[in-house]
């Protein structure tokens, strides 16, 4: 399907078509491990790149074929590989990229998980992280050494909605010669397009907005395919021979889809981490409805923001789409159609009001996730940011006074009702 049709249309039928033996229209769940060859030629062909199809499909399997296709087409990829979760995804992303000594400039505006991950486990590869204030373009660009191989951050960033300046932070990885790699699961394709905005590599934990309903749990990542893997010699396993396949270079038999293929063909068959098809089916099913649930999203979040800024038991409000946001500006530039639904705001009372306060909520659900049609709440300082260090915490704008929302399409009102009810118990 061509890009001429637009985002609601892509959103359905991006990659779908009837299914050719049965004429089902849904796309079917291929609930299989394996997949015949015709002969031994063909078997051959499939293992040595040379023909495109499945073979088994903790490489490929079609169910989440159809849904990396979508993906990308919304995403304005060329290509997209879905894997097991949204950190498999990011792990999956550096794979071709990093090597012992390798390091990757990070943006200190990160999910708890992702800083755990890049400042502790990915030290077990022998690579390392450097966590940069993105609003500092010289800090960033001084940051860049010659182990350096990509450069990271969020588009909407999580807890605190915090919106980065795509435009400058790819101006800088294209003066340095780097990817850049943007995890887009706060925003979705909806509300940003990161490669429009000079992002190389685009991440998602699609166990969060694109299914939308908390049922599993996914990741993918969208290939722009615009990056010269083969002008500075810095990644070998996209630019070199590789041995496992009898000496193939992926960039220059693939061109912009090298990425792509390393990810299925190297990526998948060595780091085993799949996708299964019935996930891969629920995430397409929730992707029928995204934009109409991230409009909703959008403006339940406004509204909820609004009334929370005005409300004098609390301190501060933190979403970018109000006016008095520092990043108010960036929302018309980077996320024109709404600055997301995920936010934190601060309670007086501090830590304990914040607890007090999770545990008043009626409506919403406390639970560690996010972009579900359910509004949910999480004192972040003591769940999802808890490994981090109190600097650390508050610089990815986790505080112990300070609780993340994720707004829900309920109605607005009772999402408000909820609130005004727990915060007259946590602030007694």
């Amino acid at each position: 399907m061509t890009k001429t049709y637009g985002f609601d249309t892509l959103q359905i039928h991006a990659g779908s078509r009837p299914d050719p033996a049965t004429g089902a229209r849904q796309t079917p769940i291929y609930q299989t491990t394996a997949y015949v060859f015709r002969d031994a030629d063909h078997a051959a062909a499939l293992f040595n790149l040379q023909e495109v199809g499945y073979i088994y499909s903790r490489l490929t399997n079609p169910t989440v074929a159809v849904l990396q296709e979508r993906i990308a087409t919304l995403e304005g990829g060329v290509g997209a590989v879905c894997c097991s979760s949204g950190h498999a995804a990011q792990i999956m992303a550096l794979f071709p990229l990093m090597g012992p000594g390798k390091n990757i400039i990070a943006s200190t505006r990160l999910y708890g998980g992702t800083v755990t991950q890049f400042s502790q486990t990915i030290k077990r590869f022998g690579w390392s992280a450097k966590f940069v204030d993105f609003d500092d373009l010289a800090a960033l660009e001084a940051a860049v050494d010659d182990d350096t191989r990509a450069i990271f951050c969020e588009s909407i960033a999580n807890p605190g909605g915090y919106i980065t300046d795509l435009d400058a932070i790819s101006g800088v990885a294209n003066k340095v010669g780097l990817p850049l790699i943007v995890d887009n699961t706060s925003a979705t394709p909806y509300l940003c397009n990161p490669i429009k905005h000079g992002a190389t590599l685009v991440v998602h934990s699609t166990t969060k907005y694109l299914t939308g309903n908390g049922t599993v749990t996914g990741g993918a990542i969208v290939d722009s395919g615009k990056f010269d893997w083969s002008a500075s010699g810095k990644f070998p396993s996209l630019s070199e021979p590789e041995p496992a396949y009898h000496g193939l270079k992926f960039h220059e038999t693939f061109g912009p889809l090298a990425f792509t293929f390393h990810s299925i063909a190297v990526g998948l068959r060595d780091l085993g981490m799949t996708m299964n098809p019935q996930g891969a089916h629920y995430t397409l099913l929730g992707i029928e409805t995204l934009s109409l649930r991230m409009e909703r999203h959008v403006a339940n979040a406004r509204k909820v923001a609004e009334w929370l800024e005005n409300d004098p038991r609390v301190e501060y409000v933190t979403y970018a789409g109000l006016p008095s946001s520092p990043y108010f500006d960036r929302v018309e530039k980077i996320c024109p159609k709404g600055a997301g639904a995920l936010f934190t705001f601060a309670v007086k009372g501090g830590y304990d009001a914040c607890v007090r306060l999770v545990d008043s909520v009626e409506l919403f659900s406390h639970v560690a996730n996010l972009g579900d049609t359910r509004s949910l709440i999480i004192h972040s300082a003591s769940t999802t940011h808890r490994q981090l260090s109190p600097e650390q915490q508050r610089a990815a704008g986790a505080a112990p006074n300070v609780v993340r929302l994720s707004i829900g399409i309920e109605d607005a009102d009772d999402i408000i009702a909820d609130l005004d009810q727990a915060l007259a118990k946590a602030t007694a």
